[in-house]
């Protein structure tokens, strides 16, 4: 679209002067349908009649021809002295006026199979009144961000640029924060790795979709947990693969089932340190089990280190990749939880023989990362922020978390029961049995209170209905009165009950 002198941006309005059409009602139409269709808003102040002119290469006198039938018809209004505006009440008639170019199609394409296939998402930011409402899971306590630190790094960052920063970037990243990574990674986590095996990417979820689509074939079957991380589970079907629901239990995933099961799955999505969203921990003894299937099935183990860095009761647990004698495991980290979620920067790790090909598919998908933001993220952990942040947050979590579970016990005891873990930014609380966690959540909502139900990452129907509660975000006393406003509700469902607990439809075999 074309911008004018007074900095308006035009439709891309076409004058045919080979139509028997007059051009002023080419155009008057043109900029009519602009108005309705919304490309021109309300109270809109329009080009003046001279610049519109040299814009199209027309006479002026044609231009303010049109101006005065759209202005005859209610679509515009000119003030003397100020110019003409897109009036504020369009005509009566605009709603019953066919808006749509001439011969333009009146059906939408079909869609394709993968897109009937994607789940229908519930935005929490789609809602402004749910946004930072108690008990939103995975949002961070945004007063203890180190956002001015931050905002000098990348300051520092951009007044010592090079012309580097103006041109892509090495796909699998900066150097010196892959460096950093490794540092971290192996300290904190008990990853082995080298730099080059590191892989920066805007986060997890695009290390998810890398996965999908580079280690399985369309038929091909994925196992996942149950319930588990929905983001997974869509990349997983949008790759064409075959889903495969495993059960949780209180160690993790049933890898015993695996072995009772006669299809030959492919790739394996767990959650180990911190399983999302039950928030159990998968046992040293079930992840010797799953590194030996993965080898002896010649299979793939997508490692999502969700949240490791917060454990309160010990000392987080060393990665499954570290514990690889067999390069069966992708390792997945990112840092939108530790830092914000807005940053979007994450990083997978991959064994060496498949280094090439996830930097050819990166290269693919949106060339390379940011370069300042890597830059000022490779200050941030080489300098030591990103360990203190750590500690900061893990301490002031841990209290939040304590507030939570022991108000819950204290208060709430015949209707949530809480299996924490001690670790992450949630937990569960469970709801009595026949209670729809679905229907408390939606009544939740309405009182101001954003909490997710457990059914609704389920796979298979769950025997129980429970509430993911975030508590990283919100302070003792916030969540006290979250706690007070969802009793109410929780009471007002045991009053009215109806279904049971619900499990949303996915493709599973």
């Amino acid at each position: 679209m074309p911008r004018t002198g007074y900095g308006v941006y035009l439709p891309a309005i076409s004058l045919e002067r080979s139509l028997p059409v007059p051009l002023y009602q080419q155009l008057c139409g043109g900029i009519r349908r602009a108005i309705l269709q919304g490309s021109l808003t309300r109270g809109l102040r329009l080009p003046s009649t001279r610049c519109l002119a040299s814009e199209l290469r027309v006479s002026r006198n044609i231009v303010v021809m049109a101006f005065e039938q759209l202005l005859a018809e209610g679509y515009v209004e000119a003030t003397t002295g100020a110019g003409t505006f897109v009036t504020n009440t369009l005509p009566d008639d605009v709603l019953q006026v066919d808006t749509r170019l001439p011969n333009e199609e009146t059906r939408l394409p079909p869609q394709g199979r993968k897109v009937k296939q994607l789940p229908k998402l519930t935005l929490a930011s789609s809602d402004p009144k749910l946004r930072f409402a108690p008990f939103r899971p995975g949002l961070p306590a945004l007063e203890g961000l180190p956002l001015d630190l931050w905002g000098r790094l990348l300051a520092r960052r951009c007044r010592n640029a090079s012309a580097e920063v103006a041109v892509h970037g090495e796909p699998a990243g900066l150097r010196r924060l892959r460096d950093a990574i490794v540092a971290y990674v192996g300290a904190a986590r008990g990853v082995r790795c080298s730099a080059d095996q590191v892989i920066i990417v805007n986060g997890s979820q695009q290390a998810i979709d890398l996965a999908a689509r580079l280690l399985t074939d369309p038929g091909d079957v994925a196992v996942v947990e149950d319930p588990g991380y929905v983001g997974a589970r869509s990349v997983l079907q949008l790759a064409g693969t075959k889903l495969l629901p495993i059960r949780v239990g209180r160690e993790g995933l049933h890898v015993e089932l695996l072995e009772q099961r006669r299809t030959k799955a492919r790739l394996v999505y767990v959650t180990p340190s911190h399983q999302f969203p039950l928030g159990v921990v998968l046992s040293l003894t079930n992840r010797l089990q799953l590194l030996d299937w993965a080898a002896r099935n010649d299979a793939w183990i997508l490692e999502d280190d969700f949240d490791s860095e917060y454990r309160y009761d010990s000392k987080p647990i060393p990665a499954l990749q570290g514990l690889d004698q067999n390069g069966r495991v992708i390792y997945i980290g990112t840092f939108s939880k530790v830092l914000f979620p807005s940053l979007r920067l994450g990083y997978i790790i991959v064994p060496e023989d498949l280094v090439d090909t996830f930097i050819a598919a990166r290269w693919i998908c949106d060339r390379c990362p940011p370069f300042v933001e890597q830059a000022a993220l490779a200050d941030f952990i080489s300098e030591g922020h990103l360990a203190r942040h750590i500690r900061r947050m893990r301490a002031l979590y841990m209290e939040r978390r304590s507030v939570l579970v022991e108000s819950i016990r204290e208060h709430l005891g015949e209707l949530l029961e809480t299996s924490d873990s001690g670790a992450g930014m949630h937990t569960v609380g469970w709801l009595p049995l026949g209670v729809d966690d679905a229907r408390v959540a939606e009544e939740a909502a309405r009182a101001g209170i954003h909490t997710i139900p457990v059914s609704a990452f389920a796979v298979r129907p769950l025997q129980r209905g429970g509430l993911l509660l975030g508590y990283a975000a919100f302070t003792p006393d916030l969540i006290k009165k979250g706690l007070r406003d969802l009793e109410s509700v929780v009471r007002l469902c045991l009053r009215t009950p109806y279904g049971g607990c619900r499990a949303r439809t996915a493709t599973a075999i």
